[in-house]
């Protein structure tokens, strides 16, 4: 198999560091915001990576993190009264469902930047004896000059990088280019202890702490999106290379290429951003996963409504064939030399494509050209060996043969996203005081107070609330019994 390296920008002959095993860490969410399809587009890649490298035999440890603290967390916990906690995992289980749905595997460790706050001060406290990092008034920071190698993985010089750099308002960094390794804790935010003051981790350290921790160095490979490269790649090069003996800490680096919605990157602000549960809402997960495999994972690619309308009949086409193979019947004077004989140039072009730089889209239409060609096939007797060719690939690709339908729905409580309570306490203003909780805390809070305005018969108010409710896809209905409340679909 042959795969690119984002760092020697090359397609490499795949040799795993140890003999049949390879070790894999792919950079996760941070769950501070509901998923999004560029997301679901990256870890697919990877998972279908991962099914190849166990279909040639490979041992395969997949680790797939999670940064369950960052600013974002604690800026949606100030703005919404809930917990950091609470909303990163409302906004994380909220992303395992909906990679369920699209069939993605489970990764074999899953770990958080919060457990792993010991070996994140240690490496810390390496980086700061030997050099490389120095304590600041509102942090540590990495010092890049010490590195003589950076940007060699991104390919930028650090004299173009310092053109335009600018040392932000409150940062005591000795350099513009110089990264947070600990963050000291600013008034009420969470924070863990350390020999420089309470705080909590940078974002790049946690995956060099992980990755040494976890796989060791140098592991096989080190994956995630495109824009990951720089900074967050380069930084963790920087970091976790200052402290090797024998550099590199991995031996393959591969990103997937960005996506774009209806031709637009995906913003809140452009009007194009959905949350990734509510697109499975609407779409066949296995018809979204089959849109991505058309294009080649290192690809910019494109979502509309008519890609993926395109996609569901190309899904169609694929399940008519398969139907069509396995239920033919069997051609009684044909031997299973003569079935493989008869397919084996599908074979061969699907798996030749995939050794190559993982190429779905050619392994695709591999599947396609056989789809044409059923009658023929049949016509052969070669239906059952092409049957169970076509149950292979399809299953190696995430893609079941035999699920016909879009998985359960969601939770309607899930269905509001994590912000729920950000948007509707913006909404309700300093009518409604929200104590903790969940959306249905909040939902029940709002009721309430609903309840005391129409008492006070104070109809403006109790009717301002309803509509709160009504335009983050909650509705009400009052009755003799009470007021009962329910998630559009």
């Amino acid at each position: 198999m042959r795969l690119y390296n984002t760092k020697s920008r090359t397609v490499e002959t795949f040799e795993p560091v140890r003999e049949g095993a390879v070790r894999i860490y792919v950079c996760g969410l941070t769950p501070s915001a509901e998923a999004h399809l560029g997301h679901a587009r990256s870890f697919l890649f990877f998972d279908i990576l991962r099914r190849y490298l166990v279909h040639l035999g490979y041992h395969v440890t997949y680790v797939q993190n999670v940064t369950d603290i960052d600013d974002r967390s604690i800026a949606a916990a100030a703005a919404s009264g809930e917990s950091w906690r609470a909303i990163v995992e409302a906004h994380h289980q909220s992303f395992k469902r909906s990679m369920q749905r699209l069939h993605l595997r489970e990764p074999d460790l899953e770990p958080r930047a919060t457990d792993f706050i010991p070996q994140i001060i240690e490496m810390t406290a390496q980086l700061i004896a030997r050099g490389h990092a120095y304590v600041a008034t509102d942090a540590v920071y990495f010092r890049v000059k010490s590195f003589p190698r950076y940007g060699e993985l991104s390919g930028r010089n650090v004299d173009e990088l310092m053109i335009g750099a600018r040392i932000a308002p409150g940062e005591a960094k000795e350099d513009p280019l110089d990264f947070a390794l600990w963050k000291f804790a600013k008034a009420g935010e969470p924070a863990w202890p350390s020999p420089w003051g309470d705080g909590r981790p940078g974002w790049h350290i946690e995956c060099s702490a992980m990755t040494h921790t976890l796989l060791g160095e140098p592991f096989d490979l080190h994956g995630g999106g495109y824009d990951l490269i720089f900074p967050h790649h380069e930084n963790e090069i920087a970091q976790s290379e200052s402290l090797l003996a024998h550099p590199p800490m991995v031996k393959y680096w591969a990103h997937g290429g960005v996506l774009t919605f209806d031709g637009k990157k995906m913003s809140k602000s452009l009007g194009n951003y959905e949350p990734l549960y509510a697109l499975l809402d609407r779409h066949d997960p296995q018809a979204i996963r089959l849109l991505f495999l058309q294009t080649g994972y290192r690809k910019p690619m494109n979502f509309s409504e008519d890609s993926i309308a395109g996609a569901a009949e190309g899904l169609r086409r694929l399940f008519e064939a398969y139907d069509a193979l396995r239920t033919a019947p069997p051609a009684p004077d044909t031997t299973a030399h003569d079935e493989h004989a008869a397919i084996a140039a599908f074979e061969d072009g699907f798996y030749a494509a995939l050794d190559d730089d993982m190429n779905t889209s050619g392994a695709l239409a591999e599947l396609f050209k056989l789809s044409r060609e059923v009658p023929a096939i049949v016509r052969a007797g070669a239906a059952s060996a092409a049957a169970a060719f076509m149950h292979q690939a399809l299953e190696l690709l995430g893609i079941s043969p035999l699920e016909r339908s879009q998985a359960e729905p969601m939770d309607p409580l899930a269905k509001l996203g994590g912000d729920f309570l950000e948007r509707l306490s913006a909404r309700t203003g300093d009518v409604v005081h929200f104590n903790g909780g969940g959306s249905q805390a909040g939902i029940e809070a709002v009721i309430a107070a609903r309840n005391a305005a129409r008492a006070a018969k104070d109809f403006a108010l109790a009717d301002r609330l309803r509509v709160a409710l009504a335009e983050l896809g909650v509705t009400l209905e009052d009755s003799k019994g009470g007021t009962t409340w329910s998630v559009a679909g």
